[in-house]
């Protein structure tokens, strides 16, 4: 009996410990890769881009909670808290630092860190800011994707100018912690055309409500929205105060077609975050930023909404609705 009773105590024992292996092997796995995710503004209007990026994660292997981990840092428009928010990623530290929202969090993670890769998406040309050596071999510890935000302004006019022929005053917001180069793209596309532009900022809601009370005076032909992650936050209120003024509108991406806004045209900017993502999880596998050449934008999207254009009386020409990627009913 007893060594019956010794043999089930060691069977017992040896159980038990069979069932903390598992336990173990967990515990001693090296911890999952942890991306650093840099934003200017606030999670809510961004949930497309999100999902996108997120996708490229998967394409490269890896899923959110289950092999990787991402820190968001969001400066909620508010922009001088880009460099703290970036610097705190550096710290945490973090694998790799994606940005988004603009050309100000590139420039800031790229001054946060020499070391650690960072995957941009910018408007602008990345070599002029000083972000890569060159699109193909871009050196240093950055990559990532270009749109061409500020390279399709003429193109938008071209398109608003052929929806609201008449045109010959044309008014232009602004957010004035992104509109970089964009004003003086927009006179000089405009200049070829013979337009007339009011260049009006925004920084605030209120300040949006005070340039339609303006419009409301003056009377513009149409309205130009540059792009800026404070407009797209705001894109309700601007499609809804557009409507109000009966103003014809265009638009940078197609956030603002699918809630009202009359036009929009740029490229797709969920098709960059999702290349975004197929980057980082590149490097998240070893490759150097380096290595990557810098993506350019290929997919650009023309959105237009008939009910928009139907409550400004405005007839869309067909030439223009064949072209119309998509036409919102």
């Amino acid at each position: 009996m007893q060594f019956d009773q010794l043999k089930r105590r060691e069977f017992i024992t040896l159980l038990g410990g069979a069932a903390a292996w598992p336990l173990v092997a967990r515990a001693q796995q090296p911890g999952m890769p942890v991306i650093g995710f840099l934003h200017p503004a606030s999670p809510d209007a961004y949930a497309d881009r999100l999902r996108a990026f997120r996708q490229g994660l998967k394409e490269a292997g890896f899923v959110e909670g289950e092999n990787a981990v991402i820190e968001y840092r969001w400066a909620e428009n508010r922009f001088d808290r880009l460099p703290e928010l970036a610097a705190e990623l550096v710290r945490r530290p973090v694998a790799v630092i994606v940005t988004s929202g603009g050309t100000a969090p590139a420039l800031a993670a790229k001054a946060a860190t020499a070391t650690i890769p960072i995957v941009f998406t910018v408007p602008e040309d990345p070599v002029r800011l000083g972000l890569v050596a060159s699109l193909a071999r871009p050196g240093g510890n950055a990559t990532g994707v270009n749109f061409f935000s500020d390279e399709l302004v003429a193109k938008r006019l071209e398109l608003l100018r052929e929806l609201v022929p008449a045109a010959t005053r044309v008014a232009v917001l602004l957010s004035p912690a992104n509109a970089g180069t964009m004003l003086r793209d927009v006179e000089a596309a405009a200049a070829t055309m013979g337009l007339e532009i009011q260049a009006i900022n925004a920084s605030t809601s209120r300040d949006i409500e005070t340039a339609f009370a303006a419009f409301g005076r003056q009377r513009p032909d149409a309205l130009f929205v540059t792009g800026g992650p404070f407009l797209l936050s705001r894109r309700m209120q601007l499609a809804l105060l557009a409507a109000r003024h009966a103003m014809p509108t265009s638009y940078g991406s197609r956030e603002y077609a699918e809630i009202g806004g009359l036009m929009s045209y740029g490229a797709s900017l969920t098709d960059a975050h999702r290349q975004a993502g197929a980057y980082a999880g590149r490097m998240l596998k070893g490759a150097k930023p380096s290595d990557l050449p810098v993506m350019q934008a290929t997919k650009f999207e023309l959105v237009i909404n008939l009910a928009a254009s139907s409550a400004l009386g405005l007839d869309v020409p067909p030439t223009l609705l064949a072209r119309a990627d998509e036409v919102i009913e």
